[in-house]
């Protein structure tokens, strides 16, 4: 439970790309120490925002290795003197092909990532001090994962399920009925109560999702 009835991690979203994808802030109350999640790109626009919640970022964390979600990670890197923590091995493909990808979309200033730190489900990850349990949720792309903290009843889901949808499938390596599942059965079970912030879009919980989202109910 979180301390005393109080959240004990704060987050921010910072849209960055013309993709609009929620690059996140979150850190602890206490310590001002967290984690900057997805840096797509805008690199500038991120430094500015983590000076301006006063946050000491310790690390980057990927939820998977999608352009918008990696472009930004390396230049991000190098600025702030952190390691990069995930997605899993299976987007390590995705991480290399980032600045083709970006070119086939008009993107410029995205480059190639690679993690400092694979994460598989069951590891170990902290941010702010706080546990995260890691869920290796496949279908959108091979390697995305979900990052869950139970004090703050609070998940990280990168493109794996949004707010009314679900992450797009109809890539060569897509799955729809293994991210369906994925979202079932790892995700769901946590409970209503957990709300998420997505890589694109506004927050939900997995209860209002099960309720109302028409890929899922």
């Amino acid at each position: 439970m979180a301390e005393n009835g109080k959240l004990t991690l704060r987050a921010a979203i910072v849209p960055v790309t013309p993709l609009q994808q929620n690059c996140s802030l979150i850190w602890s109350e206490a310590t001002k120490t967290g984690a900057v999640i997805d840096p797509g790109g805008d690199v500038p626009v991120i430094l500015d925002a983590i000076k301006q919640v006063g946050m000491r970022a310790e690390k980057i964390i990927l939820t998977h290795g999608h352009l918008d979600h990696v472009g930004g990670a390396m230049e991000l890197k190098e600025a702030l003197g952190v390691a990069i923590e995930g997605p899993h091995l299976a987007d390590k493909f995705l991480m290399e092909r980032a600045e083709e990808q970006a070119a086939s979309y008009g993107l410029s200033g995205m480059r190639n990532a690679i993690s400092d730190r694979w994460l598989n489900e069951g590891d170990a990850l902290e941010i702010g001090g706080e546990a995260f349990e890691i869920f290796h949720c496949p279908g959108h792309s091979p390697g995305s994962l979900v990052y869950y903290n139970k004090t703050n009843s609070f998940a990280l889901v990168g493109d794996v399920v949004f707010q009314g949808s679900i992450g797009r499938t109809d890539f060569p390596y897509g799955d729809h009925d293994a991210l369906i599942n994925a979202i079932k059965t790892k995700l769901f079970p946590l409970g209503d109560d957990i709300a998420f912030i997505c890589g694109h879009g506004e927050m939900s919980t997995f209860g209002d999702e099960r309720r109302t989202n028409p890929f899922l109910t």
